[in-house]
């Protein structure tokens, strides 16, 4: 009996997926990057030169409490008074918390 030939793999097909995976993995994970740094409370244009919170320092405090973090973790990573994290919380509250609709995109 004649062994079964078997038709030969073209490997390009599957290292061409993956490679259009690869880019899109990474296009994701800027955007993903983008995100992270645009709401960390250390960013600068989390507050305007006479140090007001600006819409972006807000969203940021926002997030923050959406994750769980007090008014004193808060104010501490924002470099905000208490006073002023209390005031941001009682607003995300009023916006209806976690389930807010969110400030900025």
């Amino acid at each position: 009996m004649p062994a079964k030939q078997h038709p030969q793999f073209d490997p390009k097909p599957v290292l061409d997926l993956i490679a259009s995976i690869e880019a899109d993995l990474q296009r994701l994970k800027g955007l993903v990057e983008q995100q992270v740094e645009k709401f960390d409370p250390a960013n600068p244009h989390n507050k305007t030169p006479d140090g007001k919170l600006t819409e972006e320092g807000a969203e940021c405090c926002y997030r923050m409490f959406d994750e769980g973090k007090s008014r004193y973790s808060v104010a501490q990573q924002m470099k905000i008074s208490f006073a002023a994290a209390t005031h941001r919380f009682n607003t995300w509250r009023k916006l209806g918390g976690a389930k807010r609709p969110t400030l900025l995109g």
